[in-house]
């Protein structure tokens, strides 16, 4: 049976995820799955989405199912990513690239794309690689998460020649110490870390998941988890931006499009005055919307 939903197609045309989840064909892929799938109130298939182990089988099961990866995990504790809203980004990304190369999009190892804070997950280079077979360089500043990543990798042959790990063991810098001199990225792309403290998380998760939840006496369980680099910075989401934004400048002869999601519609402005501010010679504001959740990706160039 397909899930079917009213934001399911409001995702991007090519996203393979537009019209819904075949239960199915996922518990195939995913057995586990199985467990944790009941007949919803409209009389379909579903999930519940506060649990976090039914979140990760799910997750599990689309890319066995649609991106031929085997026995991926994730680190214990770490951000268990959404493989419908990252597909997005990634075919988003193919679209601004085309733009650079007379409509169509660019596929192949001759594309490279750096990835900052990939995770444990590993799941933006898989989706791109396995969608348009770019190259990726994946950089993450959490040890643990870059012995996972590799654990994916080494379980996935195929991808040992697509995905290039980088540890960046400064946690001031973001690109410096993981783009080398001889590197030329046709793109950049980043999911920054949202809150400001892990004070802020909590408050947000909280609501989040009450929201979620019928019983709310429950104690508050954080569906999608997190390593605090993944979920906070000082500053926020807004200040890990701003320091993207001034880093790129030092590397914009070997950067092509440089780009981040947003989940604020509040720090485009000050971003967006950041880059015309010193020139930047092309800013693109580029929406995305899975479910009641908006976001956006915005681009630049040097």
């Amino acid at each position: 049976m397909i899930q079917k939903g009213a934001t399911s197609s409001k995702l991007h045309p090519r996203n393979k995820h537009r019209n819904g989840y075949q239960m199915d064909k996922l518990c195939k892929s995913n057995p586990a799955l199985l467990a944790f799938i009941f007949t919803n109130d409209f009389g379909t298939q579903s999930i519940d989405f506060a649990n976090p182990k039914a979140v990760f089988e799910l997750n599990k099961a689309l890319l066995t199912s649609e991106y031929k990866i085997k026995n991926w995990q994730i680190s214990p504790n770490s951000l268990c990513p959404g493989i419908p809203g990252r597909a997005d980004y990634i075919h988003y990304i193919a679209d601004i690239l085309a733009k650079d190369n007379d409509g169509h999009i660019p596929t192949g190892e001759k594309v490279k794309v750096l990835d900052i804070g990939t995770g444990s997950s590993l799941v933006y280079p898989i989706i791109g690689a396995q969608e348009y077979l770019w190259d990726f360089t994946a950089t993450e500043i959490d040890m643990k998460s870059i012995q996972n990543a590799e654990i994916n990798i080494n379980k996935n042959s195929w991808l040992k020649k697509k995905i290039q790990l980088r540890f960046q063991d400064d946690k001031e810098h973001i690109l410096q110490g993981v783009v080398f001199d001889k590197d030329r990225f046709n793109a950049v792309i980043c999911n920054p870390p949202f809150f400001k403290s892990r004070e802020d998380n909590w408050k947000v998760s909280s609501r989040k998941f009450q929201n979620l939840h019928k019983n709310k006496e429950q104690p508050t369980v954080q569906n999608f988890a997190g390593h605090p680099n993944e979920l906070w910075y000082p500053g926020g989401e807004k200040a890990f931006i701003s320091k993207l934004i001034y880093e790129s400048m030092k590397f914009r002869d070997q950067l092509n499009w440089i780009t981040t999601l947003v989940s604020s519609k509040d720090h485009i402005k000050p971003l967006i005055a950041i880059l015309e501010y010193h020139k930047a010679t092309a800013i693109e504001i580029i929406p995305m919307q899975q479910g009641q959740k908006v976001s956006r990706i915005l681009a630049w160039k040097w």
